[in-house]
């Protein structure tokens, strides 16, 4: 079978058996590491994928994918009349990807239950058409969604204010709400609501901070309580939230705005963003390492090899040709590298909720432990862009290793090389 020179030279130099033990070390060490540099980017990433989804998970629980809101028209909000949140409502139900839409009206208030007081925010909602757009329901752990008729005075509050103020269910609670009166003084008000369930989301800043009512009960307790109003919207995939919002705004009838998750999170994503590509970056400096390893083994190989590139060149290689030999063999042992550390990479990624707990039961440790951390379980999300960028990222940077050690070799001179044999 025909063989380009090159490849079959740089295939047997693969093969063949070095007498240099140190070359064979460096090369097998190369290998090594490209595989484990690669391995270890998948799985980082995979991981940090899998914290960043149920980081979403959490936020969303209880707020919606978008919402609505008056505009702000000189710095205040124009507050729309009734017809026209119905119209708004009206055209959001017909926008295509929507798969739900409620209404919420919330304001800051302070729960009191001697001698503790925390700061809430009381959120009205109608129990009918929450579950369309959040996922309060299954979050609740005692008492109905149901319990919050209109004019009940029923709340239901998060998993951390019940244990900060004592709280269970049936009990009393307080709430300082600010008010204003007719003259725009401002007038707290105390007022009692009765504890209808408990919910939890593991996220603190839900779990601590919210309190659900009837959006009846909030909205009768004066002028304050409507300063933040308007509808809650749920996509039927979340991440297409930035390109539906988009589409959705044109459909708005004005004196409304629309902000969807990505702008009310953008602080936490960006944090993440940020985390991985510094972490993609520093385990990218393992799979550079390794590199640099294949271009001292390559440049010890070429020394080693001076009389069998001189005879080449005797017998009518070009320098081409030569050069083709050692980017052969260097291509080969990090592309073999590269494919490995991909399998293995692969392999953990998608075992990782398996081999997590098998190492924590052998070795006796907990990495996340529950009475610390919401979440317990390492997560992780393969994402075929990430595992195709890594690739690509190590077999460029193993194929700029070999181009020096192949130059180099391209220009020895036969008479030189054959002179001392």
């Amino acid at each position: 079978m025909f063989h380009p020179l090159s490849l079959f030279v740089g295939l047997r130099y693969v093969r063949a058996r070095s007498h240099k033990f140190f070359v064979s070390f460096i090369t097998w060490t190369s290998l090594a590491g490209v595989c484990v540099g690669v391995a270890a980017l998948i799985v980082i990433l995979s991981v940090m994928n899998g914290f960043e989804g149920d980081l979403r998970h959490r936020l969303l629980s209880l707020d919606s994918d978008a919402r609505v809101v008056p505009a702000q028209m000189h710095g205040a909000a124009a507050m729309p009349d009734r017809k026209q949140w119905q119209l708004a409502a009206r055209a959001i139900r017909g926008a295509p990807g929507v798969a739900g839409v409620a209404p919420y009206a919330q304001i800051q208030a302070l729960a009191v239950r001697t001698p503790e007081m925390l700061p809430v925010q009381l959120r009205g909602i109608d129990p009918e058409a929450e579950p369309s757009v959040t996922r309060l329901r299954h979050a609740i752990t005692e008492g109905r969604l149901s319990d919050l008729t209109a004019g009940s005075d029923r709340v239901i509050i998060g998993e951390v204010i019940a244990e900060e103020l004592g709280l269970a269910r049936g009990d009393s609670l307080t709430l300082l709400i600010p008010t204003v009166s007719a003259g725009g003084v401002p007038t707290p008000k105390l007022r009692q609501f009765k504890v209808a369930g408990v919910f939890e989301v593991g996220l603190s800043d839900s779990d601590a901070r919210l309190v659900f009512a009837n959006i009846a009960d909030v909205r009768a307790l004066g002028a304050a309580a409507q300063a933040d109003q308007g509808l809650r919207i749920r996509y039927r995939d979340a991440l297409d939230a930035p390109a539906l919002s988009a589409r959705l705004r044109a459909r708005l009838p004005k004196g409304f705005q629309l902000i969807d998750w990505t702008q009310d999170n953008a602080d936490y994503f960006h944090a993440i963003r940020i985390e991985k590509t510094m972490m993609s970056l520093i385990l990218l400096l393992i799979v550079a390492v390794a590199a640099f390893n294949i271009v001292a083994m390559l440049v010890m190989v070429v020394t080693d090899k001076r009389t069998d590139i001189a005879i080449l060149r005797t017998f009518g290689a070009s320098p081409r040709r030569v050069m083709g030999v050692f980017l052969t063999q260097g291509l080969v042992i990090g592309w073999l590298g590269v494919a490995l550390g991909v399998a293995l990479g692969l392999a953990l990624a998608f075992n990782v909720d398996t081999i997590v707990p098998f190492l924590q039961n052998t070795f006796g440790f907990q990495i996340f432990s529950p009475s610390v951390y919401y979440i317990t379980t390492i997560p992780s999300v393969v994402r075929w862009s990430n595992v195709v960028t890594i690739s690509v990222a190590a077999l460029l940077l193993t194929a700029a290793a070999t181009v020096y050690p192949a130059v180099r070799a391209a220009r020895i001179a036969p008479a030189e090389a054959l002179r001392y044999e």
